[in-house]
């Protein structure tokens, strides 16, 4: 996606790599990157906490969700953003405004800590639902959203967690939901992607309800990254054909 980016962006010279890294070695070496020519970094599991420790400085969204998934070098300092709450707030308002809606977070993890964070503070009345019940409680307590060991109705449904996965695992009984629970005009994010749409998307979008899958979600995240580093508007089109390809960065 980054270099199908890059390439119609004229920016031949650019190029994405993987840097595989033990977590030893990862200060040590982001630290070195710069020197080497790199403009930035995208971070995965599991080294999200410690890209937001190194950093020099970090964005509201780093901080408030404990994680970095993007670090951007520039003028000899490190720069830490986590782009996952960010995301979720793009896609969702091309569909409705969260402000005073009901929003569901199914997980306790990073991802739907930034989730929770993203419409906390746009104005959703959020509700944490987990499998560990504690983790969900101390995720709701500490972003001002409320723990619902028994989820009602909500216009907004963001899956967090890695059950979509799965297409062997029914989510309506891995999740305290009916099929009926999505409504016409409602909107379904699923966090996760992998091929074809994920059996709770499939559920939702037959009651009539606004879904986005996950790779919705890697292509907002991706244009956030490539914005960062480049200075440019990303090229959208070219990097969503990248995604529907081969789904890989």
């Amino acid at each position: 996606m980054q270099n199908a980016g890059l390439q119609a962006a004229g920016l031949a010279d650019w190029q994405y790599l993987a840097l595989p890294l033990p977590p030893e070695l990862f200060e040590e070496t982001v630290r070195a990157l710069p020197a080497a020519g790199f403009r930035g970094v995208n971070v995965t599991i599991p080294h999200k906490q410690a890209a937001l420790a190194l950093a020099d400085e970090a964005s509201a969204a780093a901080q408030a969700i404990g994680a970095a998934n993007t670090l951007t070098f520039e003028d000899g300092a490190i720069l830490a953003d986590n782009t996952d709450g960010p995301a979720v707030l793009e896609l969702l308002r091309g569909v409705l405004d969260p402000a005073g809606r009901r929003a569901l977070v199914l997980g306790a993890g990073g991802g739907a800590r930034a989730a929770v964070w993203a419409l906390v503070q746009a104005g959703a009345q959020v509700e944490v639902w987990g499998r560990t019940p504690s983790r969900a409680a101390a995720l709701a307590e500490a972003l001002g959203a409320r723990h619902a060991a028994d989820p009602g109705h909500a216009e907004i449904v963001v899956n967090a967690t890695s059950v979509g996965l799965d297409p062997n695992i029914d989510p309506f009984k891995a999740f305290p939901l009916k099929a009926d629970t999505f409504e016409t005009g409602s909107c379904v994010i699923d966090m996760v992607y992998g091929p074809g749409e994920t059996r709770f998307l499939e559920a939702a979008r037959s009651q009539g309800a606004r879904v986005i899958d996950g790779l919705e979600m890697l292509l907002a995240q991706g244009v956030a990254s490539f914005e960062r580093w480049t200075g440019m508007m990303a090229p959208r089109m070219a990097m969503r054909e990248a995604i529907t390809t081969s789904p890989s960065p």
